[in-house]
């Protein structure tokens, strides 16, 4: 049988796609994964450090790096390759936000190469990058909202300029001239014991991951049209790579209405079902490796 790997995004998200504690529960993985089996598609999806029955990994959460998360992907992947029903020439990953830059991490050192990607609102640059948007986008909803001013929200994101540059080089962070929300932000993401985890995952790029991708993979890229996480500018240098190494299959795909958890935006995040756009990319996308349907 085909066999996909699932890899759910940033946090410790169980092998659901979701964080219970936190009240966010959309259930992303698993729905992806009942959408593979009705293709006849086998998956494996795990629970990451911190959540489910995998608990917490056995070491100071102030010492985790991004490494001990990959490896995780990566032993995952190789215990799916094992099994006996797995047909090797059609292995797959799914990766769901940063699960996308899993997903091609895992693709470039693995063997056997998967024979398809599924990257599914994909972190498509370095995650500090990635933020510094995020905050300015989170900014400019206060100014819209009369909450801040156009000028204080100018410096804000000067001010968050800067300290992406102090956290990468080491250095003192002086916050001065940041917008609360933008504290907010940016601190949920690199304040202790975050920040050890945050600069190990800065300094991969997704888009030189690209480079160690088999030519002939079939991949697909999503793209919601209310994603606010990933937003839809920062994608075409991803894309570029990958057409670049030599990758086929339907590419990027937009999906009209779909959040970053490929929900309408009219759905609360505790409603498990998937935007009728992101089932049937899937659905697309899996249709070489279906079995039946």
């Amino acid at each position: 049988m085909a066999a996909a790997l699932l890899i759910s995004g940033s946090g410790p998200n169980d092998r659901d796609g979701n964080q219970p504690k936190a009240g966010v529960t959309p259930g992303t993985l698993k729905l992806i994964a009942d959408e593979l089996a009705a293709d006849g598609v086998m998956t494996l999806r795990y629970d990451k450090y911190g959540s489910g029955k995998t608990g917490p990994a056995a070491v100071d959460p102030k010492s985790l790096t991004v490494q001990t998360d990959l490896k995780q992907a990566a032993a995952a992947y190789a215990f799916l390759a094992a099994q006996q029903r797995a047909d090797p020439d059609r292995l797959l990953i799914v990766g769901h936000s940063e699960g996308g830059m899993f997903a091609l991490d895992v693709a470039g050192s693995a063997s056997p190469k998967p024979a398809g990607l599924a990257l599914l609102e994909p972190q498509d640059e370095r995650i500090l990058d990635l933020v510094r948007i995020q905050v300015a986008e989170a900014t400019a909803d206060q100014v819209s909202a009369g909450k801040l001013s156009s000028s204080a929200a100018r410096t804000s994101n000067t001010a968050v300029a800067r300290v992406i540059q102090e956290l990468r080089a080491g250095e003192p962070v002086d916050s001065d001239g940041m917008a609360p929300i933008a504290q907010q932000v940016l601190g949920s993401v690199v304040n202790e014991p975050n920040t050890t985890y945050t600069l190990s995952w800065d300094k991969i790029d997704p888009v030189r991951l690209t480079a160690a991708v088999r030519p002939g993979t079939r991949v697909m890229i999503t793209e919601g049209t209310l994603d606010t996480n990933v937003p839809r500018d920062t994608i075409g240098p991803l894309q570029k790579a990958l057409d670049s190494a030599g990758v086929t299959g339907p590419g990027l795909t937009v999906l009209q209405g779909a959040d970053h958890e490929m929900h309408l935006s009219t759905q609360p995040i505790t409603a498990q079902v998937l935007a009728p756009a992101a089932t049937k990319a899937i659905q697309d996308w899996a249709q070489p490796y279906a079995t039946k349907r």
